[in-house]
């Protein structure tokens, strides 16, 4: 995938299915039984979702962790930059609770869209964003900042896409308010290439402290 321009903060890059791993768990345990939830029709966005409006956006600082409470994810933050590829690095696989922002790109809580991603699981079994999919608009998302403030964003909405359908500009084009994506694998899944795509969860700021 592409990169994409946000006007105003670096380049922000597109996160590829193999940048989160690719099911190694899932085969040696059986897949039927033990896939990750996947997000329901109802918490997608529709056209008639009303937009609403942000907190103030905060000056630029980098996160340290991420905790969001409706799944029980509480982890620490480590800085991704881009592979070869021009494709967003993915975090270490051995620490299960462990979760990666792009640095080069918005801060959480600065104007604009900042990326967390990280992995559905590793070969030792669920990992940091592995109910993911379960969660509901409306549910909040803190993320710590080096500054000692807390971001807190609400759930705008949370979708499943396939690798060759993902619509990059939804996911990674400039906002006029503080955004935040959150990312890991999703979809359908093959045995002989892993997940064929993501869960994305799109959350906007709606206070700090």
């Amino acid at each position: 995938m592409r990169i994409v321009e946000n006007p105003g903060n670096a380049a922000i890059a597109a996160v590829t299915t193999v940048a989160l791993f690719t099911g190694v768990w899932l085969l040696s345990s059986g897949a039927r039984t033990n896939a990750p939830p996947q997000p329901s029709a109802a918490q997608a966005h529709t056209g008639q979702t009303v937009r609403q409006s942000a907190a103030p956006a905060l000056p630029p600082s980098p996160p340290d962790r991420i905790r969001i409470p409706a799944i029980r994810v509480d982890a620490p933050l480590t800085g991704l930059g881009l592979n070869r590829t021009g494709n967003l690095e993915a975090p270490p696989t051995a620490p299960r609770n462990l979760a990666g922002w792009y640095e080069a790109g918005t801060t959480p809580g600065e104007r604009g869209t900042a990326v967390v991603a990280g992995h559905v699981d590793n070969a030792d079994g669920p990992a940091v964003f592995y109910r993911l999919g379960t969660l509901k608009r409306g549910s909040t998302i803190e993320v710590d900042r080096r500054d000692g403030s807390v971001a807190r964003f609400s759930v705008d909405a949370v979708e499943v896409y396939d690798a060759k359908d993902f619509p990059d500009k939804k996911v990674y084009g400039a906002a006029s308010r503080p955004e935040l994506r959150v990312i890991t694998c999703g979809g359908t899944y093959s045995r002989s290439t892993g997940y064929q795509g993501n869960v994305v969860v799109f959350a906007h700021l709606t206070g700090s402290g």
